[in-house]
C-alpha cells in the first residue's frame, strides 16, 4: 500500500464522516476539490469535477442548509439523513480510493465510508431529537449551526490535511460512542 493509498482512504474517511452531518456539502467541497484539481479522482467518477456537477451539488448544498433552519423540515431531513449519509459516504469513499482492488475499495467505501457516515448521521438525528423534545425546537438552530460547521470544517481538513481528518474522525466516534455508552447507562 503507498503513501498516496493511505492519504485517499483517509480523504474518504474524513470526507464520510462530514456527510454524516450534511449530505451534500462533503460532495459539493468534494466536487470543487475535483473542479480545481486539487484532488484527483478515480477514473469513473471524474464527473464530480464538472461544471453541471458542481452547480447541482452546489444548489443542493444551499437548500440542504437552508432546510435545517426550518422548524419540523429538520427533523424530517434526519428521518432520511441516515440511509442517505450512509449512500453518499460510500460513493465519497468509491470515488477517492486510489490504487487497491476493487473487493477491497468496495468493502472500505461500505464498511469505512459508510458505516462511519451512518454513524454519525444517527448520532446527529439522535442529538436533533432531543433538542426538540427537550426545547421545543428552539435549540435546534444551533445544532444546524454545529452540524453545518462541523460539516464545513471536516470537508476543508478533509481535502487538504487528510491524516488530521482521519485523527479528527477517531475523536468524533469516541465522543459518539460516549454518548451512547451515557446514554446506554442511563436507560438501565
Amino acid at each position: 500500500m503507498t503513501f498516496e493509498t493511505i492519504i485517499s482512504i483517509c480523504l474518504g474517511v474524513g470526507l464520510a464522516a462530514s456527510v454524516g452531518f450534511r449530505v451534500f456539502l462533503p460532495l459539493f467541497a468534494l466536487s470543487l476539490a475535483a473542479y480545481f484539481d486539487v484532488w484527483q479522482l478515480n477514473e469513473s467518477w471524474h464527473w464530480i469535477g464538472s461544471t453541471t456537477a458542481l452547480i447541482t451539488l452546489g444548489a443542493a448544498t444551499i437548500v440542504e442548509i437552508v432546510a435545517y433552519f426550518i422548524p419540523y423540515i429538520d427533523n424530517l431531513l434526519d428521518s432520511i439523513s441516515v440511509p442517505l449519509a450512509a449512500l453518499a459516504g460510500t460513493a465519497i469513499m468509491l470515488s477517492t480510493v486510489a490504487d487497491l482492488s476493487p473487493v477491497i475499495t468496495w468493502a472500505l467505501a461500505i464498511i469505512a465510508g459508510g458505516g462511519t457516515a451512518a454513524a454519525v448521521a444517527g448520532t446527529s438525528s439522535a442529538t436533533r431529537l432531543t433538542s426538540t423534545a427537550t426545547t421545543g425546537g428552539i435549540a435546534n438552530p444551533i445544532v444546524s449551526t454545529v452540524e453545518t460547521g462541523t460539516s464545513v470544517v471536516m470537508s476543508i481538513v478533509s481535502i487538504f490535511l487528510p491524516i488530521l481528518a482521519i485523527i479528527l474522525v477517531i475523536i468524533i466516534l469516541f465522543i459518539i460512542f460516549r454518548i451512547y455508552k451515557k446514554f446506554k447507562s442511563s436507560k438501565a
